[in-house]
């Protein structure tokens, strides 16, 4: 099942051109990142899916249809701090926002220490740390059951003890086999959490697809020899390379993270060639993330 369907969604303020023709199909069960730098147009997009923000085209579709107007109910969303009353504690505020939800709910432990807060429920939320406050905002948006949770960059201005502990909240969350949709800059923390992920830059969509095909730990070679056109030739006839290009005095090229280095070398011998510089590195995922959205 499509948890959410977007088509050619646009909105722009005045000459800036927030959002631009976004695409997206979001499956049921998965987690989700939308990555970008930021200014990319991610919160804006999530403002138009959650109905904050008009859009000036396009269309979006929850569920397929299947609650119709009720969807929202069925979506719970952070999209600012975390803003609760700072002289009570957490079962109170938790208890506030599940009557304006319109739910009964007496009783808040479940959610509590899913995100690690049942030890401090009695504690006023002024006491709170930043990153307590932001799982209390998690366990908030859990309230009324929803089908799809939606963060935008939970992990800002959290040291990395905060950073962890959110991550770790959000995963379990994924595990209940809820829908999560993980706006951020970071690439690392969509690396960890995410198993699809959509670039964006300038409101654009660049890439999109699974993790690992998109943002790929392939190994990097650089390799030379005395005549470079002949190297290109016969690297070209060894499978699975790609990304083949000239850089100074030697030619550069990527292979998958399982291949043997040690193997090219040998066939580059067998075909005659002796090389002058062969170097062999992982390509860095941030390499990587630059190489998509640079201009």
């Amino acid at each position: 099942m499509i948890a959410l369907s977007i088509n050619n969604l646009s909105k722009s303020y005045g000459r800036i051109k927030a959002v631009q023709g976004l695409n997206l199909e979001i499956e049921k069960g998965t987690i989700y990142g939308l990555l970008g730098p930021n200014g990319s147009g991610k919160t804006t997009t999530l403002g138009m899916i959650l109905d904050i923000i008009k859009p000036d085209q396009g269309t979006y579709q929850w569920f397929e249809g299947k609650y119709g107007d009720y969807h929202r109910k069925k979506v719970g969303a952070i999209l600012e701090t975390p803003n609760f009353y700072p002289y009570l504690d957490a079962t109170e505020n938790l208890k506030i926002v599940d009557q304006i939800k319109g739910g009964k709910r007496n009783n808040f432990d479940d959610l509590l220490e899913l995100v690690n807060l049942l030890h401090r429920k009695k504690s006023k939320f002024r006491a709170y740390s930043l990153g307590m406050k932001q799982r209390l905002a998690i366990a908030a948006t859990l309230l009324g059951d929803p089908e799809v949770l939606i963060f935008d960059e939970p992990t800002n201005g959290l040291d990395p003890q905060g950073i962890a502990e959110v991550r770790n909240v959000m995963t379990e969350i994924a595990s209940m086999g809820k829908t999560v949709l993980l706006a951020s800059h970071i690439l690392h923390e969509v690396e960890k959490i995410c198993d699809h992920v959509a670039i964006i830059k300038n409101g654009k969509l660049l890439a999109t697809g699974l993790v690992g095909s998109i943002l790929s730990d392939d190994i990097t070679i650089e390799v030379g020899s005395h005549d470079l056109d002949q190297l290109a030739t016969v690297l070209s006839d060894f499978s699975n390379i790609e990304n083949l290009s000239r850089k100074n005095t030697w030619l550069e090229c990527t292979i998958p993270s399982d291949t043997n280095v040690e193997e090219l070398n040998k066939f580059l011998f067998s075909k005659g060639i002796v090389t002058n510089h062969f170097v062999s590195r992982k390509r860095k995922l941030e390499e990587e993330f630059l190489e998509i959205t640079k201009e």
